[in-house]
């Protein structure tokens, strides 16, 4: 299935629009779970663990998911392919990767911070509220290199599926005489 021309642009804009808004989303949780670690007031500290909430239970997975999926429509729908390319195989699986793990642990962590500093009691695990953020965005920035410089060639099954292709036009050029 290859997308048309209209529709791999759209899809393409949206996973653009998508990854570029997860990555300030994280930066931005960066950026409030390191305020909350380095304040001694407690008011900055519960402000900026509510709002790593907010952003952690409204923004982050629907982020994730449109990236994750309109990631996968554009390399199953173009040449680039899924599994033919090892970048994108690579992004595939840091793409699933972050987004399973916002899910499972970013979001449940931020929870539990956002739980123990509306009873009063400063931010018991403050290593833990700033590692998600700082790991995810080492992943995105990771990606982005990876989409711009787009390196380390075919896989073995593009190599195969290049071959193959070879040989069907090679094939096709053979004409019989007499």
């Amino acid at each position: 299935m290859k997308l048309s021309r209209p529709a791999r642009r759209a899809t393409l804009v949206v996973h653009v629009i998508g990854a570029a808004c997860w990555l300030g989303l994280t930066l931005g949780l960066a950026a409030l779970a390191l305020t909350a670690i380095t304040t001694d007031a407690p008011a900055a500290v519960e402000a900026s663990v509510r709002s790593m909430k907010v952003f952690a239970d409204w923004l982050v997975l629907p982020l994730a998911l449109m990236t994750l999926v309109s990631g996968l429509v554009l390399s199953l729908g173009t040449q680039w392919g899924l599994a033919r390319h090892r970048w994108v195989y690579t992004k595939f699986w840091l793409t699933l990767a972050t987004t399973l793990a916002s899910a499972f642990a970013l979001r449940p962590g931020v929870d539990e911070s956002a739980a123990t500093v509306s009873v009063g009691n400063p931010v018991p695990d403050t290593a833990g509220l700033i590692a998600g953020p700082l790991i995810s965005l080492s992943a995105y920035l990771f990606m982005t290199v990876l989409s711009v410089l787009k390196p380390w060639g075919l896989t073995r099954r593009g190599q195969k599926q290049r071959a193959s292709a070879h040989k069907r036009v090679d094939a096709g050029d053979i004409r019989q005489t007499a």
